[in-house]
Parts: structure tokens; sequence; C-alpha cells
């Protein structure tokens, strides 16, 4: 599987076995994600081919994180001495196939967050003031 940065410079390519991922809700990841939670992708760090080096931020004295530092996109996260590394589920080209099986660091969780289901749903290419902005701007939609 192929994945990248929003901008496109930093690319890689995955082999992946199987679509079981999981959900971090640490504070360290909440912090370097500005979200609630991350979606993982645990890979050994041989199957990880990057095409484009990504910048490495040392984000405590046992681990780093891959990114973009031109978009800012967080690519994954990995501990200094681990055959292992997880990649972001977003940064993949399609994660559409991935499914959380479990949740970890849940003394940081928000349950506020934990089920969305019931609140409404907007589609982004439906959302007229989204849509105004991009044609007043580009010829190109949304990415």
């Amino acid at each position: 599987m192929t994945g990248g940065c929003q901008c496109g410079r930093v690319r890689y390519r995955a082999e992946v076995s199987h679509m079981e991922a999981y959900l971090c809700h640490c504070r360290m990841c909440q912090r370097a994600t500005g979200g609630v939670s991350i979606a993982f992708k645990s890979l050994k760090k041989s199957t990880i081919t990057w095409e484009t080096q990504p910048d490495w931020y040392v984000s405590s004295p046992i681990a780093k994180r891959p990114f973009c530092s031109t978009c800012g996109t967080p690519l994954g996260f990995a501990y200094d001495r681990s055959n292992y590394m997880d990649l972001t589920v977003g940064s993949f080209d399609d994660p559409s196939g991935f499914f959380p099986t479990e949740n970890f660091g849940v003394e940081s969780k928000h349950p506020a967050w934990e089920e969305a289901s019931h609140l409404p749903n907007l589609r982004a290419d439906e959302y007229e003031p989204l849509i105004r902005r991009w044609s007043e701007t580009t010829s190109k939609g949304p990415r």
C-alpha cells in the first residue's frame, strides 16, 4: 500500500498483510496530532520504504515521530529500540479497509467522543460554503 503527507512531499510504500489497526488515546498522541485520538497501523520497520524521507521529531527519550515539515502531516510513531513502528491510518492513500481492533492509552480517553453515530452527517462535497470557497479560489476541489 502507498501513502504520504497532505502536500505530497513525503511518500511511502508499506507491505500490509492485514487491515487491523488501533486507536491511541494517550496525551502525547493527542498533543502530537491535535486530535482526541489517532488511528495507527503497526508494521515491521523493514516493510516500510520511504520514497521521500520524512522529518523526525524526537517526541520523548524513547520514541520519535515522522512528519512532513512542509505541510505538518503527522505520519506515525516509532520506539527507538523496536523492529515495529506505526503509520497513521489517515496517511494511507486508501485507508478505507482498515478497522480498529483495540484502544490504547485509555487513561486519557475522552468518552464524549467515543460514539458519534447519532450525530447529524454532512458531506463536504455538498456543503455550499466549502464548494463556493474552492470554486472562487481554484478550478480543483478539495483533495
